[in-house]
């Protein structure tokens, strides 16, 4: 089963684990880079709870998740339409001012992240931002149903690294906002787009 799968199968669950969960203090960073007005992506969007608050913000944001499932009840939680699209069917030009990927690359193999992340570094403006977080550890297989990849902070410098047209701002940890959770250590990346082709 792959993680579309996954979603698709237990999409009620997980959005209940997740719709109320605070992403402020980590969001911020994010927010203070932004443009006013900006147009924002909400890769993998899920329960759609980050576009609320974004929206708030006076940002407009494209919400986008692959599960099927998973956007129907964004839809809802939104009341707005959820763009169902994998990052492989992703394929956007200079459009976006920033790109919220908040734990929705964990479940890439290295080469599908390095490939997925080329593509976002394309849909962004010159002078965009992109965040993303993934699990800190060693785990790259087949956990509970879904392939995980962990990183360190390393090997996010070095991918980084890989990309001319970007510029690393930051990475820093956090602990998983979910108290059921709360083992679990995030990393945090923020970078910034500032030539158009390499």
């Amino acid at each position: 089963m792959d993680s579309i799968d996954y979603y698709n199968r237990y999409a009620v669950p997980y959005y209940e684990e997740t719709v109320d969960v605070d992403m402020g203090e980590v969001m911020q960073p994010f927010v203070d880079l932004l443009p006013e007005n900006a147009e924002v992506l909400d890769l993998g969007c899920g329960s759609g709870r980050d576009t609320i608050v974004l929206e708030e913000k006076g940002f407009y944001v494209t919400p986008m998740d692959g599960s099927e499932e998973m956007c129907k009840l964004a839809e809802i939680n939104t009341d707005q339409e959820v763009l169902q699209m994998t990052y492989e069917e992703m394929d956007f030009d200079d459009v976006f001012d920033g790109i919220w990927a908040c734990a929705s690359l964990v479940h890439l193999t290295e080469d599908e992240m390095r490939e997925t992340l080329g593509k976002l570094v394309q849909a962004l403006k010159k002078g965009g931002v992109l965040y993303f977080s993934v699990h800190k550890g060693e785990r790259d297989g087949i956990y509970n149903g879904r392939y995980f990849r962990d990183y360190s902070k390393r090997e996010l410098s070095g991918l980084i690294e890989e990309f001319s047209e970007l510029e690393l701002i930051n990475i820093w940890s956090t602990q998983d906002v979910r108290s059921s959770k709360s083992d679990k250590v995030w990393l945090n990346v923020l970078v910034k787009k500032v030539n158009d082709e390499k």
